[in-house]
């Protein structure tokens, strides 16, 4: 069947973008990236205080990464067909709305279906952000808009953990845990208000519909592949894991056939024609294996290791995000100099940064001062600046202005789905090989290490 084309796009109705609008962009991507790391630092609180059972406590930290990267590729979608400057308005109300009533939450269950809505609010405004990037920015100014998204998207990961420690403990007005939920609220105000004025519109034209059909196959696909690899571990991977991920398989590969056979595809097949689209898609989705498990297996090191509390923990967090602040903030330039090959430098630099910690983790037992495990996290965090900061671009370069949001949805995707698969093969490792915690982080560092010197070899394939 001959490739679909692509109706040509709207004109867009606002003024030129400047840094503005790019600020009111990265509110709501700070803040849904930050949402997905801060809550495991409140879990104690939140179990004492709703008086959570287990189960419901990992459903108040899954619940909001299962709808996020169920929704992505749809939201995507839907940004495409109804207006990207909408659907970030929409998804970005939706979120704070569902902030609110999680920082209100009375009982678990509440909290989880205010979870499962953040969650749906995220998948609604992340794409449209990559998607407004790659239409409203040319030349260098779209570059270093690209290089801010990957800034703002790992200050969220970074320090999430001590941004939340600081909430916790400074218990303001008394509100404890909530506080973590509550300050999305009057960041996501300021930027709804603003988003009229500074952020211009675009869409699809030419009357295009949602495939319905798809929407439901590749929902029901994402959620059969992250929930059990979220939930399966904790559970001993029981049966209902296998089937789950068994029937994703079957529902993705009838969502790929639909998408080759229908006019209006959900996702456009001629995307992955494209060589750095599949390759850039494949590097991210490797690359957030590494990241969020290599975050769960330092804070389990640190708190369950070495006894810190959450402030504690978080604290030790800082010279990581030191590292990735002095490295995305130069990470412009060097891609200037360089070209793909950052990315490649930024995978082999958290390699021996995870290298460095392996061997210092392991000297120390469960004993010494464990400021000693600073060296290794500036020289890491180094490294995940230099990926973070240009891969969007790289991931996205050459996709039609048409096709902008659906390709986000994918890229997103992929770091969605990528995270979920990390924590799980990370998990693996780390319980597995559980003497003492020490020498189960040392062993999860060397998966990472494996994963990151694969991302720099796939980078090889990546167009000059």
């Amino acid at each position: 069947m001959s490739a679909v084309k692509a109706p040509p796009l709207a004109p867009a109705r606002a003024a030129v973008p400047g840094w503005g609008t790019l600020l009111v962009l990265l509110a709501g991507v700070f803040i849904t990236t930050l949402d997905f790391f801060i809550v495991n630092v409140a879990i104690p609180a939140i179990q004492r205080d709703l008086h959570a059972t287990p189960s419901q406590i990992q459903f108040v930290v899954a619940g909001f990464g299962v709808a996020l990267a169920a929704g992505l590729i749809t939201a995507g979608r839907l940004g495409d067909l109804y207006g990207r400057r909408r659907m970030f308005a929409v998804g970005l109300a939706f979120f704070t709305l569902a902030s609110a009533a999680c920082g209100a939450a009375p009982t678990a269950d509440m909290l989880i279906g205010a979870r499962i809505a953040q969650g749906v609010g995220a998948a609604l405004l992340m794409p449209q952000v990559l998607a407004i990037v790659n239409t409203a920015y040319t030349g260098e100014r779209r570059a270093r808009a690209f290089n801010a998204y990957g800034v703002a998207m790992g200050f969220g990961g970074v320090f999430g953990q001590l941004i939340g420690g600081v909430l916790i403990n400074a218990d303001i007005a008394g509100l404890g845990w909530r506080t973590i939920f509550l300050i999305n609220v009057p960041v996501g105000a300021v930027a709804l208000a603003l988003i009229p004025r500074l952020v211009p519109e675009s869409r699809v034209a030419g009357g295009a519909r949602l495939d319905l059909a798809g929407t439901v196959l590749v929902s029901l696909g994402l959620v059969a592949i992250v929930y059990p690899l979220v939930q399966g571990r904790e559970q001993g991977w029981p049966a209902w894991t296998w089937l789950c991920l068994g029937a994703a398989v079957v529902l993705l590969a009838v969502f790929a056939l639909r998408q080759r056979r229908i006019a209006a595809p959900l996702v456009n097949p001629v995307l992955f024609r494209r060589g750095s689209f599949t390759v850039g898609v494949t590097v991210s989705l490797l690359h957030a294996m590494t990241m969020g498990s290599f975050f769960l297996i330092l804070a389990l090191y640190l708190q369950n290791g070495r006894g810190l509390g959450a402030l504690d923990s978080g604290l030790i967090f800082l010279p990581l995000g030191l590292g990735y602040f002095l490295s995305s903030t130069r990470a412009a330039r060097i891609a200037a100099l360089l070209g793909r090959q950052v990315v490649a430098v930024g995978a082999l630099t958290m390699a021996l940064g995870y290298a460095i910690l392996a061997g210092t983790v392991t000297g120390l037992g469960d004993h010494g001062a464990v400021g000693w495990v600073i060296p290794g996290l500036v020289i890491a965090g180094a490294g995940m600046g230099l990926v973070m900061a240009p891969l969007p671009a790289v991931a996205l370069n050459g996709v039609a202005g048409a096709d902008a949001a659906a390709a986000s949805g994918v890229l997103s995707t992929a770091q969605q789905a990528g995270g979920a698969i990390g924590v799980a093969l990370v998990g693996l490792v780390f319980y597995g090989s559980l003497g003492t915690v020490p020498h189960a982080f040392a062993a999860g560092l060397i998966l990472l290490i494996a994963l990151d010197a694969v991302v720099a070899a796939l980078v090889q394939a990546l167009p000059r």
